[in-house]
């Protein structure tokens, strides 16, 4: 959390919104060979973006404030968010497949500016953790509700939910990103990251 400090930031509490997932318009995608082709939203991030084109897919990474319109109005086929996104958004009214990858876990982080920060009292900072921490249990507990109830919830409004997939072949196609971004961060972050995975 100390590392936020040197952007300008005070973080003060990680949470979550679980595991990412693809959802798109076109057919359902069971192997990393069915993301061929398709124009899938990412977010702004380059490893994303690395590994999708991978995958054969075709990154269009944007902002989430375009996401909607833009299935809607057909500009991208699908995208990836987790379980209370997909959910929350009503994405079954624009996709009709949704595929549990899990292929990234999304991470949430409470911060505030550092410069209000310095303007509070001790007590009110205080006030601010003490928040920050029941928010992050309250949205835990949101969260895996969300995840135990959503695939029934998807199925309910005509989503066609693909649950038996190999993630092996997936991670097996993203094989050279992981390698790429070993020699950027070093190849024992890289086996951290799959180690926690297991």
């Amino acid at each position: 959390m100390s590392k936020f400090e040197d952007k300008g930031m005070i973080g003060l509490a990680w949470s979550e919104n679980g595991f990412r997932h693809v959802t798109n318009s076109v057919h359902p995608v069971k192997t990393p060979a069915d993301l061929a082709g398709l124009k899938l939203r990412t977010m702004e991030n380059q490893v994303h973006i690395d590994a999708f084109k991978e995958l054969g897919a075709s990154p269009t990474p944007m902002s989430w404030t375009e996401v909607l319109t833009s299935l809607q109005q057909g500009t991208i086929d699908g995208q990836e968010n987790p379980i209370p996104i997909i959910v929350s958004n009503n994405m079954w009214d624009m996709q009709k497949y949704v595929t549990l990858t899990g292929h990234v876990y999304s991470p949430a982080v409470i911060t505030m500016s550092k410069i209000h920060w310095d303007q509070l009292s001790d007590e009110e900072k205080g006030w601010i953790r003490e928040a920050s921490k029941a928010a992050v249990e309250a949205t835990r507990k949101v969260v895996d509700q969300t995840e135990a109830d959503g695939v029934k919830t998807m199925r309910e409004h005509g989503m066609e939910v693909i649950e038996d997939v190999d993630k092996t072949a997936f991670q097996s196609a993203v094989q050279p990103t992981y390698e790429r971004y070993g020699k950027d961060y070093g190849e024992q972050m890289i086996q951290r990251i799959r180690d926690a995975q297991q």
